[in-house]
C-alpha cells in the first residue's frame, strides 16, 4: 500500500483516535504519543488493512486497548481521565463560563463512572459512534451497550441534579 493510500484511509478518523486517547490519558502529550503509536502500528499492518471490514473501528479498538494498557502500566502512575473536547464560539462570556462549568461538572462525574460506562458514554455521546460500531469496538452485545449507556447517562443526570438542586427544598 502506498503512503498516499494509507493517508486517505486514516486521515478522516485520526482526530477521533486522538480524542479517545486524550479522554483516557489526560495529558495532550500522552494522547499525541498514543495516537502516533497507533498510526505506526496501522502503518505496519498496511498490507492487511484492506482485509478489515471497518478500519476506523479497528483503529479505535487498538487505541482503547493501547491506552488502557498504558493506564495499567507502572509508567502511568500519574495519568488520570479528562475530557477537553468541548468548544463553543460566538457566545457571551457568561454563557461561556456557564458552559465551561457544566463541562467541568460532567468531566468530574464521568471520572467517577465505572470504566465500561465511561467508554460507552464517550464513544456514543462525544464521538457519536452508532451502537453497532461501539459493540464491535468494545466487544459487547447491543443490549449490554444500551444498558451500560443508559446507566451512565442516568448517573450523570442524577449527579447534575444533585448539584443544581443543592440547598433547594
Amino acid at each position: 500500500m502506498q503512503q498516499s493510500d494509507f493517508l486517505k484511509i486514516v486521515t478522516p478518523f485520526q482526530d477521533k483516535l486522538y480524542r479517545l486517547a486524550k479522554r483516557l490519558l489526560v495529558s495532550r502529550e500522552e494522547a499525541e504519543d498514543a495516537t502516533q503509536e497507533i498510526l505506526l502500528k496501522l502503518w505496519s499492518k498496511s498490507k492487511a488493512i484492506g482485509s478489515y471490514n471497518n478500519v476506523e473501528a479497528f483503529a479505535m479498538t487498538m487505541t482503547k486497548n493501547f491506552c488502557l494498557d498504558r493506564l495499567k502500566s507502572k509508567q502511568a502512575g500519574n495519568l488520570k481521565l479528562v475530557h477537553s473536547n468541548y468548544k463553543e464560539e460566538g457566545t457571551s462570556l457568561q454563557k461561556q463560563v456557564e458552559a465551561n462549568d457544566s463541562v467541568d461538572w460532567v468531566q468530574r462525574i464521568m471520572e467517577e463512572l465505572p470504566e465500561q460506562q465511561k467508554m460507552v458514554l464517550q464513544l456514543r455521546d462525544v464521538e457519536e459512534y452508532d451502537f453497532e460500531e461501539i459493540c464491535e469496538m468494545l466487544e459487547m452485545k447491543p443490549t449490554a451497550v444500551r444498558v451500560t449507556l443508559s446507566r451512565a447517562r442516568k448517573a450523570v443526570r442524577e449527579k447534575l441534579m444533585e448539584k443544581h438542586n443543592y440547598g433547594i427544598g
